[in-house]
Formats: C-alpha cells, sequence, structure tokens
C-alpha cells in the first residue's frame, strides 16, 4: 500500500516502514562515524523501539559492540494497516544489527507485566547469562499493577493553575494556554505510571533471578528544563513522577548489591510524550532554532552516543551533578543558550514565529518519529506494512 501519515491529536496513526528503516540506519551510521566505546556488552533495553530507548540500543550496539535484548509494546501491521513505528523501527535495528553479526532480539508486551519480566529473565538465563547494563526508557500513558489496578498519568501543575504561551504546531498560531492542577489522586497514579516503582522491580527481579552481573549499571531518563516549562514539567505532576524517579536510583544502589542506579537529565526533544504537554512545543520550536543557530543542536542518537561515549564509559567513570544525576541537558542549560531563549520568549507571536523558532524542524521531528520526511525515501511508492521483526517470528 501507499502509507501517508494520519494525524489525530498528538499521534499519527500511520507509520512507514522503509522510512523507519532509513532512518534507524542513519543513526547506525552515526554511532558507527563515532567510533567505538569501551562499554557494557550485554544490554537489556527496556522501551527499545522509539526515542531515547531505541537510541540508547543503537549506541549500545554500534558503539560498545553489546549484545542487546530490547523489551517494546507494539503492534505489527498487515497488508491493509500499518504497525506501530516502533514496530518498524526494531524490525529495522534488528535486521542491520544481524547482518552486522550482532546479537538483538526483542519480546513484545506490557513491560510493566511480572509475565514479560519472567520472559526476558529466562531469555537472559538462555542466550546471554547476565546483563551488565539496564536501560529503564519507558514512557507509557498508563500501568496496571500486578493486582490489576489501572493507573493513569495526567500532564498538570501542582496546588494552583498555569498560564502560559502555547503553539498549535499545525497553525503556527501562539495563544495561550491554562493547565489545571492536579488532585492528590492524579499525582499518585502519575507517580505509580511514571516514577520508579516499576524500574526497581525490574531490577529487584532481574537480580533475584541471578542474572545482573556485578558492577551493572542500570540508567533511566528524565528531563528538567528551564523556569518556562517549570510549572508544567518539573514542579507538575509529572515531576513529581520525576522525582521519584531520582529517588528511586538511589534506593536501588543502596538496597541491591552490585548494581548502581543513575537517573540521565536529558535535552527537551520531540517525542510522543513531549508532544502533547502543553507550553512545551512552543519552548523546543524556539530552542531547537537558537541551539541550531550556536551549532550545539544534539537528537536524541547523538544524546545518547554521549552519554555512553562520555557521561557513563568515559574516562574517570560515571560523571554526575552535585545531586548524583547525568546531566545531557548540558548545553540546553547553558547561560547562553537560556538568556538568548527566554529573552525570545518573551517577544514571541504568531507573526515573529519564522524569525525567532524552529516549527519547520519540529513538524519535520515529529514526522520522523513515524518513518515519514526520511532523505531517500519515496513516499508515493507502494511498500509492504507487514513486515516482521526476525526475533519474534
Amino acid at each position: 500500500m501507499i502509507v501517508k501519515p494520519k494525524i489525530r491529536g498528538f499521534i499519527c496513526t500511520t507509520a512507514h516502514p522503509e522510512g523507519c528503516k532509513a532512518i534507524v540506519r542513519s543513526q547506525i551510521d552515526y554511532v558507527k562515524k563515532a567510533g567505538k566505546i569501551n562499554g557494557a556488552k550485554k544490554v537489556l533495553v527496556i522501551g527499545a523501539s522509539m526515542g531515547y530507548g531505541l537510541a540508547s540500543r543503537i549506541a549500545a550496539a554500534y558503539g560498545c559492540g553489546a549484545a542487546t535484548l530490547g523489551v517494546i509494546f507494539d503492534k505489527p501491521g498487515s497488508s491493509t494497516k500499518t504497525a506501530s513505528a516502533g514496530w518498524y523501527n526494531t524490525a529495522a535495528f534488528e535486521g542491520f544489527a544481524h547482518a552486522d553479526g550482532l546479537y538483538a532480539k526483542t519480546i513484545n508486551g506490557d513491560a510493566f507485566s511480572s509475565e514479560i519480566k519472567e520472559q526476558v529473565i529466562d531469555l537472559i538465563k538462555k542466550d546471554l547469562g547476565k546483563v551488565d547494563m539496564i536501560v529503564y526508557s519507558l514512557a507509557a500513558p498508563r500501568r496496571t499493577t500486578s493486582d490489576g489496578t489501572v493507573y493513569s498519568s495526567v500532564l498538570k501543575t501542582v496546588d494552583k493553575e498555569f498560564t502560559n504561551k502555547t503553539i498549535d504546531v499545525k497553525t503556527g498560531e501562539v495563544s495561550e494556554a491554562t493547565i489545571t492542577p492536579a488532585s492528590e489522586e492524579e499525582i499518585f497514579a502519575t507517580v505509580k505510571v511514571m516514577g520508579g516503582e516499576d524500574w526497581k522491580d525490574w531490577i529487584g527481579s532481574l537480580k533475584a533471578a541471578g542474572v545482573i552481573e556485578d558492577g551493572a549499571v542500570t540508567v533511566a531518563y528524565s528531563y528538567i528544563g528551564p523556569e518556562i516549562t517549570h510549572p508544567i514539567y518539573k514542579d507538575g505532576s509529572i515531576g513529581k513522577a520525576k522525582d521519584h524517579l531520582a529517588a528511586t536510583a538511589k534506593e536501588i544502589t543502596k538496597s541491591i548489591d552490585g548494581v548502581k542506579a543513575y537517573v540521565s537529565v536529558n535535552k527537551a526533544l520531540v517525542t510522543q510524550s513531549s508532544a502533547a504537554i502543553p507550553i512545551v512545543p512552543l519552548y523546543i520550536s524556539i530552542l531547537y532554532k537558537t541551539m541550531k543557530e550556536m551549532g550545539l543542536h544534539e537528537g536524541c542518537i547523538e544524546q545518547m552516543q554521549r552519554m555512553f561515549a562520555e557521561k557513563i564509559y568515559g574516562d574517570g567513570g560515571v560523571k554526575t551533578d552535585e545531586n548524583g544525576l547525568i546531566r545531557l541537558d548540558d548545553l540546553e542549560m547553558r547561560k547562553d543558550v537560556q538568556e538568548k531563549v527566554q529573552n525570545i520568549w518573551k517577544n514571541i507571536s504568531s507573526e515573529s514565529l519564522e524569525k525567532y523558532a524552529d516549527l519547520d524542524g519540529y513538524r519535520k521531528d515529529f514526522s520522523k518519529l513515524f518513518g515519514f520526511e526520511a532523505d531517500g525515501i519515496d513516499y508515493e511508492a507502494d511498500t509492504d506494512t507487514s513486515i516482521g521483526i526476525e526475533s519474534l517470528s
């Protein structure tokens, strides 16, 4: 079939297999060109099919030469319907990895479930023995716990409502958005979904099963951002969950022998999650313009390659700030970058958007999440949408 993007709200309901493959290939090429990393050799990536999780898997495989086991939650396609983008990304990655002689297998299912944890443990025992790195990169809107309770996360403030500028990504219109405060129940649920409870469950289960090497590293991802976004992010319901994530890293390190846990604070990028947060797309568009002009812009793969090469496995060991956080947002939060962004923010309008913000770059990165606008792809051609993942076939 001929695959075109179909946008609904903050997601695209179609994905292009050849486009996804081309984008995965370009990320692999970037890591290979950056050079070898003396790092992890057997890596589990929980949430491996898109964004930072996918980039982590590519950086581990093609930077460190690692065997990678990925956990995803994606839908296959058929002759009449496309698969999810994560499915095509994983199919492409496995195809490239196997052709290059790298171990790569994938388990598809709900990473919050005990069933998937058990499947992962069994496969590690069978194929790898033990893993020396675990990347936790889940970005789910809801979680079903072992007792059957379903928790849903919310994108809200805490204590009081917040009004600030936002943008309609389709039309480019700058307006104002008001975000209402979350209830205590909503905050609790958001922490249940996006906090560190499941991360600790994973590490505890892996340790109890004897499938983690002594001296292993585990890393989860977070965001802090500038004051502009603090009410909706750092100080909002998501921020409460990320605070819990950071506290969990310390708990894992303290309570689980032989494992060091870290939270990496990453740069603001276009993801399915960030696209749904009011105010954030406008901030990202201004940030993109500013950092590109300053020669500082990084995408997911640049961030993850740098994390592996410099922040975790570089000379001198893991590099953190005074709070024990890995700071991959160091370029975004540079004083000169933020001063410029904040000056633009004060005066940005629909009329000045083109001059001061990179909305086209934002839109293109959003399209690329689903395999569209990739270089060298004929989007008018028929394409096979029923592609399988090698290790799942």
